[in-house]
């Protein structure tokens, strides 16, 4: 069972009093708010009409709840059991697009159903793939979720967009003033106020708004309007398909399965103290739990789904990450689709105040992301993977239309700084990896001199083998007081073969020398031991070893001894 950071004030399994809950719940609503806008797009760039726009955001938020749902689930076949909430997927935008151009709406349903269908089948075989999800990959995707935000971030926080290209100094006053209270809350609060720095945030955002003009009475013209209580009407409700687009749904499809993939690790990492590696299995039921969400908005005719970054971030940020707000988060979502005033809500706040929040968050993704890249040895091919992945993302966004000739299939890469960047990595970590040897070996005299080769040897291979820094150290902790005890003892006769062998979940060394064998006793020798018996400090060097090695084996045959040293990876 993972163990809970102590810096976590209420970690996965903990539930949080009711207040804050709701609180906590509306903030990660409130994040996934921003993208109820990603419809409306759609329907306008392909001609379609108000009523029609609303009514796939209403069946949006239902698909949305439902997968935030399934996605918190931590027993059964479906859910990573993590707070990772679900809205509109920003991947599907440039696809249903398409699709709504060739087919109208139907087409765009049916197409979603066929993305959702095809990211159950990634589900199914992504847990056999863990070597293709290295730190430098999985970093180099969560620090691409942060950056990929940004865009849209900046143009909220200055307050721009496509009609308004000016920022006036009263729109950036106020995001100033919102983002400074985050911040405040979250470096200097102390105790449960750090639970609530987006709330807070945003509303000192929207008072310093309206103190400055830029938020006034008729902005809640449509708040007024709204009715409170709606039945959400499926009169677009209908379906068709085309080979065609087949593609370029199942890209956006496998975009948001890597995007989601990145997200979990992220989870994992902050929910265990002593987290090592990714659990696949638990990421392979989260995307089925995300696929499962794209699959209800098909059906039910909203617009494909996706987990969200920025809510990961304010997790992070509040150091919340219980499953009861997850469920909270899920009910709330649905609930809004049925009652209009409370979603027109978070629609009409300030941009300044919205972009302020997602900057906030952008950093958090940011960090976490350099931190796992940086969690693994490097050496040149890991550099390359990662400064040529991160390049050709961040060109999607800072050469526009660079890309503006490719294929429309292949929109959703290279469309998206995300999509392109996690797609680079993936390629770019498969040709590095060619030619490197996943067994060295190494011949050292039993002499003091024979700790600096073993040291340079085990460091150079933990870098061309991409190993986890802690790993590494704990293998060259174990050789060289096995070295050490060696060199006291005059055991070995001769020379010593190392062998170093290595895989994305183990890392074996392997020892032979002609001689006697080294003891490893299963206790420690006693304090009196150390005192009186020459051959205790010994004792205590085998011991070490077998603490700090996961196994140890040992044998001798004629003379000729053999120690197996064995660490999880």
């Amino acid at each position: 069972m993972a163990r809970k950071p102590s810096d976590l004030i209420y970690g996965l399994e903990d539930s949080p009093p009711l207040f804050s809950t709701i609180i906590l719940s509306l903030q990660h609503v409130f994040l996934l708010s921003a993208r109820f806008i990603y419809p409306v797009l759609i329907i306008e760039a392909i001609g379609g009409s108000r009523e029609v726009a609303a009514q796939i955001i209403s069946f949006s938020m239902i698909a949305g709840g439902v997968g935030s749902i399934l996605q918190v689930l931590h027993k059964g076949p479906v859910g990573s059991g993590y707070l990772n909430p679900q809205g509109c997927g920003a991947a599907y935008i440039s696809t249903s697009i398409l699709a709504g151009k060739a087919g109208g709406v139907p087409l765009i349903l049916g197409m979603t159903m066929i993305a959702g269908l095809f990211e159950v089948l990634l589900a199914r075989v992504v847990y056999r793939l863990r070597q293709l999800f290295t730190a430098e990959v999985t970093g180099v995707v969560v620090c691409m979720v942060g950056i990929s935000i940004i865009p849209v971030a900046i143009k909220n926080f200055m307050g721009i967009d496509r009609l308004d290209l000016a920022s006036e100094s009263a729109e950036l006053i106020v995001a100033g003033i919102t983002i400074s209270v985050m911040v405040a809350i979250s470096v200097w609060s102390k105790g449960k106020l750090r639970l609530y720095p987006l709330i807070i945030g945003l509303s000192a955002g929207s008072l310093a708004a309206f103190g400055t003009g830029i938020f006034t009475f008729a902005d809640f013209v449509p708040l007024i309007e709204a009715p409170f209580l709606a039945i959400p009407q499926p009169g677009h409700l209908r379906w068709s398909f085309d080979l065609a687009l087949a593609a370029p749904f199942m890209i956006a499809a496998l975009a948001t399965g890597l995007k989601i993939t990145g997200e979990l690790i992220v989870c994992q990492k902050i929910n265990d103290a002593e987290w090592k590696r990714p659990d696949m299995r638990s990421i392979s039921r989260g995307i089925l739990a995300d696929a499962l969400g794209t699959l209800t908005a098909g059906l039910m005719g909203g617009m494909g789904q996706g987990s969200s970054s920025a809510n990961v971030g304010f997790s992070i940020a509040t150091s919340t990450t219980s499953r009861r707000i997850c469920y909270a988060v899920g009910i709330i979502l649905m609930l809004l689709a049925f009652f209009p005033k409370l979603a027109v809500i978070f629609v009409i706040l300030p941009k300044p105040v919205k972009g302020a929040a997602i900057v906030y968050v952008a950093c958090f993704m940011i960090v976490t992301g350099i931190q796992i890249m940086t969690s693994r040895m490097m050496d040149a091919r890991k550099t390359f993977v990662i400064g040529f992945s991160l390049i050709l993302g961040l060109s999607v966004d800072i050469v526009p239309g660079l890309y503006a000739h490719v294929p429309p299939m292949l929109d959703p890469i290279f469309g998206s700084s995300l999509s392109f960047a996690t797609l680079s990595a993936l390629i770019l970590n498969l040709i590095f990896r060619i030619g490197i040897a996943q067994k060295e070996t190494i011949e050292v005299e039993p002499r003091i001199e024979a700790l600096e080769e073993i040291t340079i040897f085990m460091e150079n291979q933990g870098a061309a083998w991409g190993a986890l820094r802690d790993v590494i150290n704990r293998a060259l902790l174990v050789a060289k007081e096995f070295l050490e005890s060696i060199i006291a003892t005059g055991l070995a006769k001769g020379k010593l073969n190392f062998a170093m062998k290595f895989d994305e979940f183990n890392l074996d060394i392997d020892a032979w020398y002609d001689g006697e064998l080294v003891e490893f006793p299963k206790s420690s020798p006693l304090p009196n031991e150390l005192l009186c018996d020459d051959k205790a400090f010994i004792k205590l060097s085998g011991f070490l070893i077998k603490t700090f090695a996961d196994k140890v084996k040992s044998s001798c045959d004629n003379g000729r001894c053999h120690v197996h040293f064995h660490f999880d990876h």
